[in-house]
């Protein structure tokens, strides 16, 4: 079974039955945005930042004073909205792109968090990716198209994502790989340098040739240590995979801690 999508246009009615979703601040300042929409059309209380009220239900993306949650605690949050709609299954939720507005998070960090959520929930249309099309096999194409220094070094350049020579499953595996914080901390605050140069430590003269003591190496090494934390592989499934050896198909939801290099 599917989820339903909308598709991000601003709207100010829905169903008796149906509750707006919006990401929200601590304090409850529904200024802008979807919570300012929360505000004036859906029932939101000015001083109320987290859970339901009148036809809207808050999930706090910034804290009390404005400022940007790291991801772990959004996460926490959205784990209780997923509570909430399975003991509310005769609701329905119009879900917003909550945390990448004011909050400045990308798509491909927030929306994953939602899966496995009922299905009593409508998503942005944007989070289709995310939600339901399951991470693509792990190939060779796959790790030299993205592994490039034209793509590493431009992370934050969403158009050349776009234009890859890859599959769309691909394209949302690269984005995810591409923007999360590994180095030097991660979205936790976790300093990675340490993990990152061992990485790079096992890859040298394998795969890459690497200066020592450079910053651009241990970008690379960043981006590759999300790799292996998604895909739940290490180093030398990583150099069999690009020497194309084999494939390493998708990784099972329960796979999460990333294999140690033997």
């Amino acid at each position: 079974m599917s989820y339903h999508y909308h598709d991000e246009n601003i709207i100010k009615s829905l169903p008796e039955d149906t509750v707006f979703v919006f990401g929200s601040n601590m304090a409850g300042q529904h200024a802008g945005g979807a919570a300012r929409t929360a505000l004036e059309h859906f029932g939101a209380i000015t001083g109320v930042g987290r859970g339901w009220s009148g036809q809207s239900y808050a999930i706090p993306t910034m804290n009390e004073h404005l400022q940007q949650m790291p991801l772990s605690q959004i996460q926490h949050y959205i784990d209780d909205f997923k509570i909430y709609t399975k003991n509310h299954p005769k609701t329905t939720y119009f879900i917003t792109s909550i945390g990448c507005g004011i909050a400045g998070y990308k798509t491909e960090e927030i929306a994953p968090m939602f899966k496995g959520i009922s299905h009593n929930v409508i998503f942005p249309s944007s989070f289709r990716p995310f939600v339901e099309r399951a991470l693509p096999k792990l190939t060779r194409h796959f790790l030299r198209t993205v592994f490039t220094d034209d793509v590493i070094f431009s992370t934050r350049d969403d158009d050349l994502v776009t234009h890859l020579d890859l599959s769309e499953s691909e394209k949302s595996a690269a984005r995810i790989i591409l923007n999360t914080e590994i180095y030097p901390t991660d979205s936790n605050g976790r300093d990675r340098s340490f993990e990152v140069s061992d990485i790079l430590h096992v890859l040298n003269g394998k795969i890459f040739e690497w200066q020592s003591n450079s910053e651009g190496p241990m970008l690379f090494g960043g981006v590759i240590l999300a790799l292996l934390e998604l895909y739940n592989i290490n180093e030398k499934d990583f150099i069999d995979v690009w020497q194309g050896e084999r494939e390493i198909p998708a990784p099972k939801p329960e796979n999460k801690a990333r294999k140690k290099n033997r």
